[in-house]
Formats: C-alpha cells, structure tokens, sequence
C-alpha cells in the first residue's frame, strides 16, 4: 500500500533505520528514521520548516522571524543557530521539531497518489537524541483526520483480518473495539463489511486504521511498495487503483451517493486543487466505467453501476469548472453544527493522545497536543486542566500553567483537583501563602479530598508529609478522594 501510513507501519515495528521519501507534484519531504523512531524531517514546504514553526509557536519574536536569514550559519541548521545565539531555548527547539516532524507527516497522510520510497540504511546515524514523536499516536491521529480513498479500499478487499495483538488497541473507539470481534481470520475483509453497520467507508478506514497500529494481520498484504500511483499490477487482472471495482463497492456508492457531496464522492478535500479533481476523477472512472465490469455483469446490477458512473462525472464536471464549482460550493457548505461536531470529535481525540503522553512522562509532547485540543473546543474544563499539568512538568511554563489551572477553576469551580493542581505549583515555587490558600479551597470543596487535606496540613505544619506524591500522576481526576 503506498501510503504514508503504511510506510510508518512497516517501518516503525520493524526497527528499520534509514530515510523516506516523499514527493507529490512541488513537494518533496525526506523523514529520517532509526531503528524505526522517526528522528528527523527535511521538507521543501515553506510552513513546515524550523523558523516558521517555531513563529507559529510563538517561540520567535516577530522582528527575528522578519530576518530569519540573518541567523544562519554554515555547516548549521537554523534551530542550533538561533540556539546558540540566545534567541530560543534548548526547550523551545525541541518543541519545535517535534511539531514540524508531526505537522510535516500529518500534511502527507490526505494523499494516496504521492510516491514513496524507503532507502533503507543500517548505519544510520540519525539526528542524535531521542524520538520525541509517538508514531502510533502519529499514525492514530492522521489517519482519522484523513478522507477514506478508493486505492485503500482497493488494497484491503480480498484480504483476509485476523487479530495479532493489542497493544495499541487502547486508541480505539468502543464500536472499533467491538468491531475487532469480528475478525476471525477466515473471512475476507468484504464479508466482514457487508455485515457491518453503515457507512461502509468508516468500515475501510477502520480496517486500514487496525492494520497500521499492527492490531490486525492481513493475509496476502505485502510491504509498502513506492509503485507508481495508477501501475497495474501483474495477475490475475488489474488491481490496485485502477482495477475494477467489486460490485459491492458499487452498490455502497450508490446507495449513498444521495448522502455525498460532490467532494466525497470524488474522495477530495474542498480545498483540492483542478490537478487533483482530475486525477481523482481519471481514477475513479477507470474503476467505476461501466465497460470495465464487462458483459458477464448480472443485467440487475448494471442500472446502479450506469447510475454510479453518472454521479462520478457529473461530479467531475462541476469541481472541474470554476464557476461552476463557486456556485456550488456556495450552496452546500456544511451548516456550522456539523462543524462543531467535527471540531469537538478532533478535539476529544487530541485530548486523549494529550492524556496517554502525560502518562507516558512525554510532557512537552503532550502539551502540544492538548493545546491544539483546546483550540478545537474552549470549553472544556478537564483539557485545560490536564494541559496546566503537563505545562507544570516543563521548565519556562509555570506561568503558563498558573493561567490554565486558574481557567480551569473558573469553569470548573467545584472540582477540587484544580485547587489541588495550582497549589503543588505555588508549592514548587515557594509561594507557601497561595499555596495554602489553594489546598484550603480544594478542601472547603470536597472535605474528603485527602491529598488536598495532607497537603494543606503538611505546609501548615498540622501533620506529616505523606501521599503527595501522586498528586501529579495521571489518576489525578479524582484519584485524591477517599475510597468510600
């Protein structure tokens, strides 16, 4: 499967080190790997390299920024130059470049046409340093922000699922979940799909999502191969994107098309340029053209692929054509509540990407996630919360953490953990006033709250210091009440 995400699958639980290549149209990306941690990424798009980042960040004054030339050095990238020069800290530059590695892959998951090749290096070097990028997670996040494509479906059907183990299987959604049940490594993915609840295309994406978190094992797959986008391969007839498609297919469009927009049938994003309108629609007509099913085709099924057809090209013709497809963009955007829905689905997501790197002592990480969280929806108490936590762990953004724990409280005023959380920090700080007056709050709250009590008697000198240890942890959602 040449995508970018198959690519990670195979290279991230297979240790393998080197580099991969990606190139679509202008874009060129290479993203370098060692013993299957992705380490590094050098990218030819404006708003993925270092400076702009870290502007995006607001790790870098606006006048640098202006004259981010001026800072660079030969023989250095422009991260250690400005570094070394005192204009960001180590921190800020770790940060960084974990967001231009996640922001630089995640920019590639929408694409199924681009080519891909890993050039495999057993001496590779790397970059130096740790992985700061949870591919898993990368990979979680990408894929469920991503359209369902037609070569994905194409590459999954005829392959057999079966269970192969759980490690990720936490990410998962309930339905996902339940949806594993139904893999018992006997029957062929379309089976499985016809039994399962609609839309078919959140079936296939799930599958692919399974696949690449190495939840599940495919019989007959094979590794991420760079062929071309549209090669047929050798058989018994054409497959992959071009190859014909399965009549179950056919009747899973037909039967929504009514429900699709033009893009959505086209499997494009609105911002998609002619280039790609056109070669989704190429693609789509090879599989979909009604000659391609021949004349063997049960005579009951040709109105529906005859109907397909039609909506595939009539789509086509309107994307294809700018006033056309102003007018029509005009009168189908999607009405705001579905995105709000949408932006609240993403933001939950983020959210407990945020909440497993916490627990995973990944802080900085962390932080990044939970703060995108909160730019999807601003409202939520428990993300603020947990993002004041992890902005705690990281040196330079107490006072950072002390305006999200105080947002917190304000919208949350009767969780003591809040109380409790702001406390610790005023602790650590040596501000022993604020810090009793926030565990005295925390109590008044919950009277039962025992961390918050040991604590406010411990700076009050009332009692010992015992159990604020965990007071951080992850379980800090209520962990500090007594077990009734």
């Amino acid at each position: 499967m040449n995508h970018i995400a198959a690519h990670l699958h195979d290279i991230h639980f297979n240790k393998r080190s080197g580099r991969l290549i990606f190139k679509r149209e202008d874009v060129v990306k290479y993203f370098f790997f060692k013993d299957g941690a992705l380490l590094q990424v050098k990218t030819n798009r404006p708003e993925e390299r270092l400076g702009e980042v870290l502007f995006n960040l607001e790790r870098l004054p606006k006048d640098t920024h202006a004259r981010i030339e001026d800072y660079i050095e030969p023989n250095q990238n422009i991260g250690e130059a400005l570094r070394n020069r005192g204009v960001i800290s180590e921190s800020d530059l770790e940060d960084a470049l974990t967001q231009q590695l996640r922001e630089a892959a995640l920019n590639t998951f929408p694409y199924f046409d681009g080519q891909l090749a890993f050039q495999e290096r057993a001496d590779f070097a790397g970059a130096g340093g740790a992985s700061k990028v949870d591919i898993p997670l990368l990979i979680e996040y990408g894929i469920r922000r991503m359209q369902p494509d037609a070569a994905m479906r194409s590459w999954l059907a005829g392959k057999v699922p079966s269970l192969k183990r759980t490690t990720y299987a936490y990410l998962l959604t309930a339905d996902e979940k339940a949806l594993l049940d139904k893999f018992d490594g006997l029957a062929p993915a379309e089976a499985v799909a016809r039994k399962a609840p609609p839309p078919q295309d959140l079936f296939w994406k799930s599958l692919f999502l399974f696949y690449c978190l190495d939840i599940v094992d495919l019989k007959g797959e094979g590794k991420a191969t760079a062929s071309a986008p549209g090669d047929i391969t050798a058989g018994n007839g054409p497959s992959g994107p071009e190859m014909a498609a399965s009549i179950d297919e056919v009747l899973t469009l037909y039967n929504n098309r009514a429900a699709k927009n033009f893009y959505q049938i086209l499997n494009v994003p609105r911002t998609a340029s002619e280039e790609t309108v056109k070669k989704a629609y190429f693609q789509m007509a090879r599989r979909f053209h009604p000659d391609r099913f021949g004349q063997d085709v049960a005579r009951e099924y040709k109105k529906q692929i005859d109907d397909v057809f039609d909506a595939i090209t009539n789509a086509y013709r309107t994307l294809s054509h700018k006033a056309l497809r102003t007018a029509y963009d005009a009168k189908s955007a999607p009405p705001p509540q579905e995105d709000a829905q949408s932006a609240a689905r993403m933001a939950e997501i983020k959210f407990r990407q945020g909440k497993t790197l916490y627990g995973q002592e990944r802080y900085n990480e962390a932080v990044s996630y939970l703060r995108e969280a909160i730019r999807d929806k601003k409202d939520k108490g428990d993300y603020y919360l947990l993002l004041a936590m992890a902005e705690a762990k990281v040196p330079g953004y107490v006072k950072k953490a002390e305006e999200d724990f105080l947002k917190a409280i304000s919208m949350e005023p009767w969780n003591p953990e809040a109380y409790v959380g702001l406390g610790m920090l005023y602790r650590d700080e040596g501000l022993k006033a604020k810090a009793l007056k926030m565990f005295e709050k925390a109590v008044q709250t919950d009277p039962e709250h025992v961390a918050a009590r040991e604590a406010f008697d411990e700076l009050s000198g009332g009692g010992k210091k015992k159990g604020l240890k965990g007071l951080f942890s992850l379980d800090v959602f209520g962990s500090g009440k007594k077990k009734k």
